[in-house]
């Protein structure tokens, strides 16, 4: 790889390694990720089945994969960030789980460095390939990994989020407007500085290119309040409630569905 992808690589690395101790904790307090990523698993879990081959990247502390383990499937949890995987291997051990996971070290920039070849599915949630400006590489990647009729789900951030803008309106302008830079955003996590870019669902569909056929794209984050906004729940339960029913006859219309925090867009292998 190139100088400045390594670079970015390690700094991504480092930076979520740190983060791995108090990430599982900040996730579980957090209503708002909560709620999302029970919409993110009921969707996977709409297109795989039982007993199915799962790639994961961006495994992270295993939290999703440990949920699919435990419905009856078999997880490839990859991530570049060693502290990550130090947690979600304590955890199998733990939970007896070593016939349903697997875990390797990898970048999802180096898929072909995997000691599994062939999946069902392949899975990124909550904005982990928003880490690299070359996604489209990564998407081509796919095709000798995945077997035919094999689905790709994958949770991206695009370049508009309705929550952030509005923050134009109390003069944060650099958060309402930092996902529209052309080179890429700077973005800061455990005292370290890397880049993030973000990507449209017309974007990401043209990247599967003719060999895959777009299955759906639903908005995640439209009109409820981004995961950074964790205490609106507990101060706005009633309006938290209002927000989510909204969000549910609207995720999956154009154009709320690219104008999230994040949006799951999900695609089949043709051949």
């Amino acid at each position: 790889m190139l100088p400045e992808v390594l670079n970015q690589e390690q700094k991504v690395s480092e930076a979520f390694s740190k983060q791995s101790p108090v990430f599982d904790e900040a996730d579980a307090k957090n209503e708002i990720l909560q709620w999302m990523r029970a919409k993110v698993r009921a969707h996977a879990l709409s297109l795989w089945k039982p007993r199915e081959h799962i790639l994961e990247l961006n495994a992270g502390t295993g939290l999703d994969a440990i949920y699919f383990a435990q419905k009856g499937f078999y997880v490839y949890a990859t991530d570049n960030a060693p502290g990550m995987l130090q947690i979600i291997e304590k955890k199998i051990k733990e939970l007896q789980l070593e016939d349903n996971i697997t875990t390797q070290q990898c970048s999802f920039l180096q898929l072909d460095k995997l000691d599994r070849k062939k999946f069902n599915h392949i899975f990124s949630n909550f904005g982990g390939v928003n880490c690299t400006d070359k996604l489209e590489d990564v998407i081509k990647s796919f095709d000798k990994l995945l077997k035919p009729g094999g689905t790709v789900t994958l949770v991206i951030m695009p370049p508009t989020c309705l929550w952030e803008i509005l923050f134009a309106f109390k003069g944060n302008f650099k958060l309402a407007f930092r996902r529209l830079q052309k080179n890429g955003t700077p973005s800061h996590l455990e005292g370290l500085n890397f880049t993030a870019w973000y990507y449209s669902p017309t974007r990401v569909a043209e990247m599967f290119g003719k060999e895959y056929s777009i299955l759906s794209t639903t908005g995640l984050g439209i009109t409820v309040p981004p995961p950074f906004m964790e205490d609106f729940p507990v101060k706005h339960p009633k309006a938290f409630e209002r927000l989510k029913s909204m969000e549910n006859s609207i995720a999956k219309k154009a154009p709320f569905n690219s104008w999230g925090d994040h949006f799951i867009i999900s695609a089949k292998k043709l051949s």
